[in-house]
C-alpha cells in the first residue's frame, strides 16, 4: 500500500464533530469563526465586545502563582538537611581511605616477605604489580577519576560487538512458504502416477507404496530417459537407457547400476557388448571402436585386462594378456606385412626376452628394452658370461607367448545371453512406456482437465 503525503490543512478541517475529537477546541469562544465563500473579513470587523470577551477568557486560563514569604520552620528544616548531607559526605571519604588502606596491606605484604626471605625476583615482581595496580583503582574511585556509569555503559555496547554471544528475546523463525501440502510420501497411493522432480525430471509410470516400483519411464531434464523396470525408487531388472546425445544402453539392471548383460553404444560410434559389473564393463565382452578395431576378451573395472586378442585398423593383431588396458605379459604380435614377434610384453611395449621373425623366415632373439633389441642370443654361449643371452631361455619365453595367444582366442562368447539380455529389456521398454501412459491419463482423469495435474514434491518458492 502506498502512502500519500499529507495534505495541507484546509478551512474544512475546522469543521468536524466534537465527538469524533473531544479534545479539539474545549471553549466555543475559540473556535475559527464561519464565513462563507463569498465575504471575506476584516481585521476591524471585530466588535469591541468579542475582544473584551476572548481577553477575559484568556486571562482566566493562565496559571496564577503565589506570593507569600516562606515559613520559619521549613527554612530551619532545609538547614538541618544539609548539614546532615555534608557529614555524611565526609565520613562516605574517610571510609573510602581506610578501604583503600584496608586493601593495600595484603599485597604490602607478599612485597616485603617475598623480598625478606629470599624468593625469587619475578615473584616480588609480581607482588608489586599487584599492590601497584589495587592502589591505583581504588585511587581512581577515590578521587572520581573513574566513571562507573560509563563503564558500565561501554560494556553494554560491547555485547553488540559479540552476536555469538547476544541473546535476542524473542527471536522470530523464519517463514516458509509451499504450494499446497507438503506430501508425506512421494505418491498419494499406489497405481500410475506422474512425478516431478526439484531437478527437472519427471517419472510415469507405476508406484507402490509411495516409491516408483514396477514399470515406468524416466524422463532427464534435456538429457535423456530411460525406459524399464523399477524396484524401489531404482533401476533394477532390464531397462534401455537413452542419452540425448546418441548414447544407448540396452540390458540389465541391478541397484540402478548397469549389472549383467547388456550393450553399450556410445555417441561416438564405440560399442561395447558383455558383461557389467557395478555400473562398468567387468568380464568378458567385445568392444568395437568406430574406426574398425575390435577387442574380444576380458575386461576388469571398465579396461583390458586379462586374456584378449586385438584386431586394429591397419591389420596388425595382438593375442596374449592385458594389464590396465595395456598389452602386458606374454603375447603374440602380428604384423599386417607379415612380420612377428613372440615373447614378453610391459607397458605396451617389447620388453624382456622375445623373437622377432620377419617375413622371409629370418628371426632376432635376445633381450628387448622399450621395443629394441638390444642384446642378442647366441646357442652356446660360456658360463657367466653377460655379452649374450642363452637362446634356450628366449625359446621357453616364445612357447609361454603362443600358449597365452592360444587362450586369448579361446575366451567364451556371450553373444548368445547379451541378445536375450537385449530382447527382454525392449519388452521392458514397451511395457514402461504403456506404464506412462496410463499415469498420463489417470492423472488427466482425477484433475477432471484435459492436461494432467502434475505432483509438486515439497516445492520451496521462498523464505519470509
Amino acid at each position: 500500500m502506498h502512502l500519500k503525503k499529507s495534505d495541507p490543512p484546509v478551512a474544512g478541517e475546522g469543521f468536524r464533530r466534537s465527538s469524533d475529537h473531544p479534545s479539539r477546541n474545549p471553549n466555543p469562544l475559540l473556535s475559527p469563526e464561519i464565513h462563507g465563500p463569498h465575504k471575506r473579513p476584516s481585521p476591524t470587523a471585530t466588535s469591541a465586545a468579542a475582544a473584551a470577551r476572548r481577553s477575559h477568557t484568556l486571562t482566566s486560563l493562565r496559571p496564577t502563582y503565589s506570593a507569600a514569604p516562606p515559613r520559619p520552620d521549613l527554612r530551619l528544616l532545609t538547614s538541618s538537611a544539609a548539614a546532615l548531607r555534608s557529614f555524611l559526605r565526609h565520613l562516605l571519604r574517610r571510609l573510602r581511605l581506610r578501604l583503600l588502606l584496608l586493601l593495600s596491606f595484603p599485597s604490602l605484604y607478599l612485597l616485603l616477605s617475598s623480598s625478606a626471605a629470599g624468593r625469587p625476583f619475578f615473584f616480588a615482581f609480581f607482588s608489586a604489580l599487584a599492590f601497584s595496580s589495587a592502589l591505583l583503582l581504588l585511587a581512581a574511585v577515590y578521587f572520581n577519576l573513574l566513571s562507573l556509569p560509563s563503564l558500565r555503559l561501554l560494556l553494554s555496547r560491547s555485547k553488540s560487538l559479540l552476536p555469538l554471544y547476544h541473546h535476542l528475546p524473542g527471536r522470530r523463525l523464519p517463514v516458509f512458504w509451499f504450494i499446497g501440502k507438503r506430501k508425506s510420501d512421494n505418491c498419494p497411493s499406489s497405481g500410475f502416477w506422474v512425478r516431478f522432480y526439484s531437478n527437472g525430471d519427471h517419472y510415469e509410470g507405476e508406484c507402490r507404496g509411495g516409491k516408483c516400483s514396477g514399470s515406468g519411464v524416466y524422463h532427464y531434464h534435456m538429457s535423456g530417459k530411460y525406459e524399464g523396470d523399477w524396484v524401489d525408487e531404482k533401476y533394477d531388472g532390464h531397462g534401455v537407457e537413452t542419452w540425448s546425445r546418441g548414447s544407448r544402453y540396452m540390458g540389465q539392471y541391478r541397484q540402478g547400476l548397469r549389472h549383467g548383460f547388456g550393450v553399450y553404444r556410445f555417441y561416438t560410434g564405440d560399442v561395447y557388448s558383455g558383461e557389467w559389473f557395478n555400473g562398468q564393463s567387468h568380464g568378458y565382452g567385445v568392444h568395437t571402436c568406430d574406426d574398425g578395431s575390435r577387442y574380444v576378451g576380458e575386461f576388469k573395472l571398465g579396461v583390458k585386462h586379462g586374456l584378449g586378442h586385438y584386431h586394429f585398423r591397419n591389420g596388425d593383431t595382438y593375442a596374449g594378456e592385458y594389464f590396465g588396458d595395456k598389452m602386458h605379459g606374454f603375447g603374440v604380435y602380428r604384423f599386417a606385412n607379415g612380420h612377428q614377434y613372440e615373447g614378453a610384453w610391459h607397458e605396451g611395449r617389447r620388453q624382456g626376452l622375445g623373437m622377432y621373425t620377419f617375413r622371409n623366415g629370418e628371426t632376432q632373439s635376445g633381450h628387448w628394452q622399450n621395443g629394441v633389441l638390444d642384446i642378442f642370443s647366441t646357442q652356446n654361449i660360456l658360463p657367466g658370461s653377460s655379452i649374450a643371452v642363452n637362446h634356450s631361455k628366449v625359446l621357453n619365453t616364445v612357447q609361454e607367448a603362443r600358449r597365452a595367444a592360444g587362450k586369448a582366442f579361446d575366451v567364451p562368447w556371450v553373444d548368445d545371453r547379451v541378445n536375450k539380455a537385449v530382447a527382454a529389456a525392449n519388452k521392458a521398454a514397451e511395457a514402461a512406456r504403456a506404464a506412462a501412459v496410463k499415469a498420463v491419463q489417470n492423472q488427466a482423469s482425477n484433475d477432471g482437465v484435459g492436461i494432467p495435474t502434475l505432483l509438486v514434491e515439497d516445492t520451496l518458492l521462498g523464505i519470509a
